[in-house]
């Protein structure tokens, strides 16, 4: 029997337990009927401009017809299959794509469920690897304070251990190296004083460890900071000399967000391990997978036990490996490096009023990535009807109110969204 929109608030309410709240949180809940290009459109029958790309990976908009049709062939054929022993098509075109569109010397491909996952397995890869090498004492690992790499158990023991969203689990998470984030923003050159941390710690621990991870250029979920190229592509060379892998974590920077095809271009290198997901399916279903190079592998298959030691259940679903293929074509021919520029320009110029006001401590801009950062913390109850009431669909966190909208959005209604940023916050 079809509910009615209160009946479905009311179940929502009895079963459903949502991320990031209490089991009886008051935050209100606005129930989603469909969704269209950019639009979400709710049940009660209003419709949303979606700043969010749910989650920063709908890169071309909801219901497209040639992702859907991807999805419709593929399951005519298969919609799922073990890994275990098999193989398909979708895969093994997926895996060759991603080996072509990313940095030398990638090689390799292993499918995972998720980004936290792939956090997981790159992480393991990292500890395997050295355990093959004879060097089993290096198991540790060195990431920036204020970054976000998952929910799971090891992604969670690289994210920022004071500030971040798992202080609760300290104390029983494996226990990293961590340096402050870089102050250097992005655009800026990185100084000696600016890398001296970081290279103090690398060589006072290299013995320990095993890789460091870093998400290349902007620390999403942890506080949207733009850091330098030049930064980055010193962490490259100090990870060479003092022999420690480099995995960088291309989740949320992948495919196109910051306005290269991956974050790491912007510094000019290639990491030992990189993970990818979010856009990867272009929103549609979840995949992630994570890439290294073939002296990791190798050294990680001739070492004890001679195998990689992950193997999830859904790895390389048909359907989701077809649709990311559908995905990454639709990327791949479109004028996306202009599209991600102009965006880049609307964002600039609708959010820099934004500045002016006494509630801003920054605005920042990269890519398609537009950011406001008030001087104190967000209230999620009173401030999210205020974004739906405008007809736009804003999820802020913290003192962090941002805009990662698909690519596809026209500029009236990345305007409608920055409009009601600004007429939002100079309310608070």
């Amino acid at each position: 029997m079809k509910m009615n929109p209160e009946e479905l608030l009311q179940a929502d309410r009895d079963y459903i337990w949502h991320p990031y709240s209490a089991i009886e949180s008051d935050q209100p809940i606005f129930p989603v009927a469909s969704a269209e290009g950019v639009r979400l459109k709710l049940v009660d029958g209003r419709e949303l401009i979606d700043g969010m790309a749910s989650w920063w990976c709908v890169l071309h908009g909801y219901n497209h017809p040639e992702m859907n049709r991807a999805i419709e062939v593929q399951i005519k054929q298969m919609s799922h299959v073990m890994f275990g022993g098999l193989t398909h098509a979708p895969a093994v075109e997926l895996a060759k794509k991603l080996v072509e569109l990313t940095p030398e010397p990638l090689k390799k491909v292993f499918f995972s469920d998720s980004g936290s996952i792939s956090v997981e397995v790159a992480m393991k890869m990292a500890i395997q690897y050295w355990h093959a090498k004879g060097q089993p004492e290096k198991q540790r690992f060195l990431a920036f304070r204020s970054g976000y790499h998952g929910d799971t158990f090891q992604a969670m023991s690289v994210c920022d251990p004071v500030n971040g969203m798992h202080t609760l689990f300290t104390g029983v998470l494996a226990r990293q190296h961590f340096v402050d984030s870089p102050t250097c923003r992005f655009g800026e050159p990185c100084s000696d004083q600016d890398i001296r941390q970081f290279e103090q710690k690398l060589e006072a621990e290299q013995g320990n460890i095993a890789a460091v991870i870093l998400e290349p250029i902007v620390q999403n979920a942890g506080g949207m900071h733009f850091y330098s190229a030049e930064y980055l592509c010193r962490v490259r060379q100090l990870c060479d000399q003092y022999d420690v892998l480099l995995i960088l974590d291309e989740i949320a920077t992948g495919f196109g967000r910051t306005g290269r095809l991956f974050g790491c271009e912007h510094a000019e290198i290639s990491p030992d391990i990189m993970c990818v997901g979010k856009a990867l399916t272009g929103g549609y279903l979840t995949l992630a997978a994570t890439l290294t190079t073939q002296q990791v592998s190798e050294t990680i298959s001739s070492g004890d036990p001679g195998l990689f030691m992950h193997g999830p259940t859904f790895m390389a679903n048909p359907l989701a490996c077809a649709v990311s293929l559908a995905s990454i074509r639709l990327l791949m021919e479109s004028p996306w490096q202009q599209r991600v520029s102009h965006i880049e320009q609307q964002l600039q110029q609708g959010l820099e009023p934004c500045r002016a006001l006494p509630q801003v401590a920054d605005v920042r801009i990269l890519g398609a990535i537009g950011v406001v950062e008030l001087v104190a913390p967000v209230n999620m109850k009173t401030i999210q009807p205020q974004f739906v009431e405008r007809g736009v669909w804003i999820r802020p966190f913290g003192k962090m109110i941002y805009l990662m909208p698909a690519y596809v959005m026209e500029d009236t209604d990345l305007q409608a969204l920055t409009d009601a940023i600004y007429q939002v916050v100079q309310g608070l």
